[in-house]
């Protein structure tokens, strides 16, 4: 874990003195949400807000940066609010720093200030947006010199947050990726053959992981065994747009998730924290070390696809070659949903499920009762009385939709699984994320 206890000498001082002056401005301003209304440690939901606001302009289209992966966003939003709390609080040791803060600062007051001044300098075209967030909720805070000192951890959070993150390969050219020509090899898939995206992934310095091929997974089956051929058969037989075999309620599980899965899962975490309560150095440690693994698990799997160069479902169905004996291809298949522009294993709706399940079950317990809603399909909501049927069904809808074998399934499972445990260890030998409980 990148951890620090550096006060930062000096630097703490004069960023205080400055961001206090700095954001007097805000503290004055109309407006009340129920987000800041405890003092003290208080509620859990201006975490949500924030999650929610960035939640809002990642599904803006045109917002996100197209070779920036929104993961790297929520993972430096939360990181911010997270020190900036615990840094107040001091029911958690910090995953970058922890000022001197003064005591009685106002925790709610710096979690605002952090999430605001992250989300300024990675969207500033939201900037009115993001004012008037703050202001909103910096006028449920009392005035006065608690509330002054802690918009200035909340504002050096953000700073330190975002400057660590500054050289961290994200802005890095996108690699060519030759299209593969052999039965198995990646090459980009009909119908609109869309370059490969986020080539560039598998050199993003990871969070917490070692090393972005620190749980690669083992290689897939040869495209020519019988073990590939049976998977790419199932998704023929179920995934095709007209398919007979799927059943009603698999097309509507295909249907229901292809939206970001990082998004539909920070919504599930938004909604859990909320009906469990939490208080807000809790709910900041949860969505730090949800996006976190969720950074990271996205760093990973690029990893993975980009080493291994799986064709996609689509293209291997379509030409053949698979299989023993080799299958013959079917140049009129066509799926049930549009195929991502990247390779196919391991899943990513697979991994990224997997590892948001195991964090909101470290928290709440695996049998808990969620309600999962979709932006493809509104009106439709999907129930489970655990994370991890959640995150199964996740993955099994890919292979419904005729975009991933079960063998991408599993990896991405099993990759998802492995990031956020290490993720959750690491956090609890380090003092992040668990204390306070």
């Amino acid at each position: 874990m990148k951890k620090s206890l550096i006060a930062f000498a000096g630097v703490v001082l004069t960023l205080t003195a400055t961001a206090a002056a700095f954001a007097y401005q805000h503290a004055t301003g109309g407006g009340t949400v129920a987000a800041a209304a405890s003092a003290g440690s208080g509620s859990g939901a201006i975490v949500v807000d924030w999650n929610r606001q960035l939640v809002k302009i990642v599904n803006t289209p045109g917002a996100q940066p197209a070779t920036i992966h929104p993961t790297r966003s929520f993972a430096i939003l939360h990181v911010a609010i997270y020190d900036a709390v615990v840094s107040i609080t001091e029911r958690g040791e910090p995953y970058l720093f922890s000022p001197d803060a003064p005591a009685g600062a106002r925790p709610d007051a710096a979690a605002a200030e952090a999430g605001h001044d992250v989300l300024l300098a990675l969207y500033p075209s939201w900037q009115t947006s993001l004012d008037q967030q703050l202001a909103d909720e910096l006028a449920a805070v009392t005035n006065g010199p608690p509330k002054l000192e802690g918009i200035a951890v909340g504002h050096l959070a953000a700073t330190l947050a975002l400057a660590s993150r500054a050289n961290d390969g994200s802005s890095a050219g996108q690699p060519a990726i030759p299209a593969g020509t052999e039965p198995g090899q990646y090459r980009p898939a009909p119908p609109a053959f869309t370059p490969p995206v986020f080539t560039q992934w598998p050199g993003v310095t990871p969070f917490v992981l070692r090393s972005a091929d620190q749980f690669r997974p083992p290689a897939p089956p040869a495209v020519t065994s019988t073990a590939y051929g049976q998977a790419l058969d199932e998704v023929k037989f179920l995934g095709e747009k007209t398919s007979t075999a799927r059943t009603a309620d698999q097309t509507v599980i295909a249907r229901f998730w292809p939206g970001p899965i990082w998004v539909t899962w920070n919504e599930i975490a938004e909604k859990s924290a909320l009906a469990h309560h939490t208080d807000l150095t809790r709910t900041a440690q949860l969505f730090a070390l949800l996006a976190l693994s969720f950074a990271d698990t996205t760093i990973a799997f690029y990893d993975a696809k980009y080493h291994f160069l799986v064709w996609r479902p689509i293209t291997g169905i379509r030409e053949g070659g698979y299989g023993t004996p080799a299958t013959a291809g079917d140049p009129s298949w066509t799926p049930l949903l549009g195929t991502a522009p990247d390779p196919s294993y391991p899943g990513a709706h697979s991994a990224i499920s997997a590892a948001g399940a195991a964090v909101l079950a470290r928290y709440f317990g695996d049998r808990d009762s969620i309600s999962v809603t979709s932006d493809v399909l509104p009106g439709v909501v999907r129930t489970f009385n655990s994370y991890s049927a959640a995150a199964t069904e996740a993955g099994l809808s890919r292979i419904y939709g005729g975009v991933h074998t079960r063998l991408d399934h599993v990896a991405g499972l099993e990759l998802g699984i492995d990031v956020a445990g290490f993720v959750l260890t690491e956090s609890r030998s380090s003092g992040f994320g668990f204390i306070g409980t």
